[in-house]
């Protein structure tokens, strides 16, 4: 049986948060990983950001299950431009290690492609970090290119 994406929904929490505490240790040790976490992925405790997620039409929250088991998940997020169009940015995607390679990753990315033409997005926005190229590469293949790079100098070291 090959990998499946559905909507996730509040029953769905328990295997959110064990993603999200997954793909923070996966992020962590990333160049750029501890700043990251600390100003731009999913406040902590997540809880009450994935229920509001997934309560707001605004946010695609998906799973991709192997089987009836739940190995990864997707958020994307609608973002209105200064020109009133909307581009969709993927806020997060996660599949866990063992799952990895079999496909999860790629249907999942391909419904968050799918739901952002559906919302007429002129454009889909996803953020890899330095030194990190399977998922540079990972986003290439759907199209995505660098068009902004963030740089940072932490002050607290000479």
């Amino acid at each position: 049986m090959g990998p499946a994406v559905r909507p996730a929904t509040a029953d769905d929490l328990y295997e959110l948060l064990r993603l999200d505490t997954l793909a923070r240790e996966h992020l962590h040790p990333h160049r750029g990983g501890p700043v990251y976490l600390l100003r731009t992925a999913r406040p902590h405790p997540p809880e009450a950001s994935f229920l509001e997620d997934l309560a707001d039409p605004d946010r695609h929250v998906v799973v991709g299950c192997v089987g009836t088991s739940v190995v990864g998940y997707a958020v994307a997020t609608v973002v209105e431009l200064r020109d009133g169009t909307q581009i969709a940015e993927v806020g997060e995607i996660f599949v866990e290690l063992a799952a990895r390679d079999v496909g999860v990753g790629h249907r999942l990315m391909s419904d968050l492609v799918e739901w952002a033409t559906a919302r007429s997005c002129v454009g889909i926005d996803a953020h890899a970090l330095p030194g990190d190229r399977n998922t540079k590469n990972f986003f290439e293949s759907f199209g995505l290119v660098a068009r902004a790079i963030t740089v940072h100098r932490d002050l607290r070291t000479p």
